[in-house]
Order: structure tokens, then C-alpha cells, then sequence
């Protein structure tokens, strides 16, 4: 089966405060969808993830993350050249996160050719909807280096 180009995925529950980081990307670069671009939010299991991105290129994922750093900060990093580091721990209500599920597509030779992960330090993760001021403005922040990637990347 013939490779397609980008995927974007954004995890996270919409009902978690700050853990709606990456969803909240996707839904505004779907307001003004990039070429050649797929766009998905995973609000459950990840390990679906796995099947979900075989037949793409590149895979941008974006996540909230807990790691000590101040609220907003966001790190972006190749997860296709190497493991993330150990401080970054990706918010999970699942046994399963963002985390395990990367190092068991690695142990399966799954991962895609090209993974980034942006990941936006959260700040409040508790019942209910809406950002806090600093992840919202890093939201923004994301969406626009993710514009910038793609373009470098013709994607």
C-alpha cells in the first residue's frame, strides 16, 4: 500500500482542562486544513495508534504533558530518531499512555518513518472544560510551528 503524506493527531480528553491540548490544535488546523494532511483526535486507548499511523510518511503528535516545567512550555521532539526522555510523562487516564504506547511500536518495528511529538506542559488536569491562559496561548504557539513544519516540509 502506497505511503500518504502527514497525519496529525491530537490526544488528550476534551473534559480534563489542559489534557484537551493536543485536540485543541487539531481542531483549529482543521479550521484551515494544511495539504495532503489528515487530521485525527485519539481521546482513548493509544495503543490504536500503532495501526492507525502505518501508511503515513509523517506523524505529528500532539500532547499534554506533566514534566515540572512551567505551564505552557512546549518541547518538540523526533521520537522516530529516539526515545523521549524520561522527565516527559505524557497525561494519561489510561493504563496505557503516550509514553508505553511509543515504546511498544518501537519494540514491534511500528513506528512511523518520521514521528514529532509536540508536547504542551499542562497545568490544571482536573473535571472540566476549558484551557488555562498559559496552555491556550501555547496551543496557539503549536498550531503555528506545525504550519511552519509542514511548509518546510511540502506536506
Amino acid at each position: 500500500m502506497k505511503k500518504q503524506s502527514t497525519l496529525l493527531i491530537g490526544v488528550g480528553n476534551p473534559y480534563r482542562q489542559d489534557d484537551a491540548a493536543g485536540i485543541a490544535v487539531v481542531r483549529r488546523l482543521r479550521q484551515r486544513p494544511p495539504k495532503q494532511v489528515d487530521c485525527m483526535e485519539c481521546p482513548g486507548d493509544l495503543t490504536t495508534l500503532i495501526e492507525t499511523w502505518r501508511d503515513y510518511e509523517l506523524v505529528i503528535l500532539v500532547d499534554a504533558m506533566r514534566s515540572g516545567r512551567s505551564a505552557g512550555e512546549v518541547v518538540r521532539i523526533d521520537a522516530s530518531r529516539q526515545p523521549l526522555p524520561t522527565d516527559m510523562r505524557f497525561f494519561s487516564l489510561h493504563a496505557i499512555g503516550l509514553n508505553e504506547t511509543l515504546a511498544l511500536a518501537r519494540a514491534l518495528s511500528r513506528l512511523p518513518p518520521k514521528l514529532v511529538i509536540y508536547g504542551i506542559e499542562g497545568k490544571h488536569f482536573g473535571e472540566g472544560e476549558g484551557l488555562s491562559p498559559e496552555v491556550a496561548k501555547a496551543v496557539e504557539d503549536v498550531v503555528r510551528y506545525i504550519l511552519q513544519e509542514l511548509k518546510g516540509s511540502d506536506a
